[in-house]
């Protein structure tokens, strides 16, 4: 026998079981072979990383998606790419840009005109220096819940009238070490915590999320949070998190089976877009695919009601979830 063979086979196996157990803790591919053909969906956030993996996952099943995306270059290119790979040609490129109120405003008032049946609010900045949005709001409170907060309510109409339709709105684990701060939510007059304000900022998509689908009830639109997990994406460029180096030499191994890749992590996003056995599911966190208890501060009726009269008063909307003139 080759003194070869025996290592090598042992060290086929080895590998076999690492991806296995990657896979396994990744959460493997979305169960729901559900199709959405001619249904619209927007997913902002979509030129890159989970967002743009969720576009085309749900672009295969034969949605009509918009990207909605801050850098038109990028978001072009990820359309084009979108395109090639699914034969769906009803993939298109907007200009969204969640820092911006006017931009917000702007891209609502072009689709109000069509159907939406799937908004999944994706996009978010993480642990990025002590920058502010062009409306004055702490970046990652402003892009992750004000942006996506006002975006939802303009969209609200059209999303009734496109019924069922559901909205999924990105959170994180980090929720759970959130607090809202209703006397500092920007951030003035505190050293500024780049974490906490993160952590913050998916709290109050929790919280958001609890909120809306409370108002929604009986209107055939459903709303769920998410954490998708830890993928390798451009959105750990702040803490270094996406750079091979540092998975490579500081995590290891241990990055290469936690940490999803973006085509792993995008499953769960298109599960609660699509899955036939979510349908009037609201109001709900989930961890991956599974439905799971969020923080108790997320739970907190009192506090998601505050949340939203003081994200409705800093972004111009009426309380009662109106827009205000423009």
């Amino acid at each position: 026998m080759n003194r070869y063979l025996l290592p090598l086979s042992v060290l086929g196996t080895v590998a076999g079981g690492a991806v296995l157990l990657r896979d396994y803790v990744a959460g493997g591919s979305c169960p729901s072979k559900a199709t959405i053909l001619g249904k619209t969906v927007i997913v902002t956030g979509a030129n890159t990383g989970i967002g743009k993996q969720t576009a085309l996952e749900l672009a295969k099943r034969g949605g009509n998606i918009i990207l909605a995306c801050r850098d038109m270059e990028k978001c072009e290119a990820a359309a084009r790419d979108i395109r090639r790979e699914t034969l769906n040609h009803h993939v298109s490129a907007w200009h969204l840009d969640l820092a911006s109120l006017k931009s917000i405003r702007e891209f609502a008032a072009k689709i109000t005109e069509e159907r939406v049946h799937i908004l999944i609010n994706n996009a978010a900045v993480m642990r990025c220096p002590h920058w502010t949005t062009e409306d004055g709001f702490e970046m990652q409170f402003g892009v992750n819940h004000l942006g996506h907060f006002l975006l939802t309510n303009l969209l609200l109409d059209t999303l009734k009238a496109s019924a069922p339709s559901r909205i999924v709105n990105l959170s994180s684990l980090a929720h759970v070490a959130g607090h809202m701060d209703f006397d500092d939510l920007n951030w003035e007059e505190r050293t500024y915590d780049t974490k906490a304000a993160y952590c913050q900022s998916k709290l109050a998509v929790v919280l958001f999320t609890k909120e809306l689908s409370r108002r929604l009830q009986g209107t055939g639109v459903t709303v769920n949070a998410l954490h998708p997990g830890v993928a390798r994406t451009e959105l750990g460029r702040h803490t270094g998190m996406h750079s091979s180096a540092f998975s490579s030499f500081t995590l290891g191994p241990i990055f290469w089976l936690l940490v999803k890749s973006p085509q792993l992590a995008a499953q769960p996003s298109t599960y609660l877009a699509v899955a036939e056995e979510l349908e009037g599911v609201s109001g709900k966190y989930f961890d991956g695919f599974k439905e799971k208890p969020p923080a108790p501060e997320a739970e907190d009726e009192e506090v998601a009601q505050r949340l939203w009269a003081e994200s409705a008063r800093l972004v111009g909307l009426e309380l009662s979830g109106g827009s205000s003139p423009q």
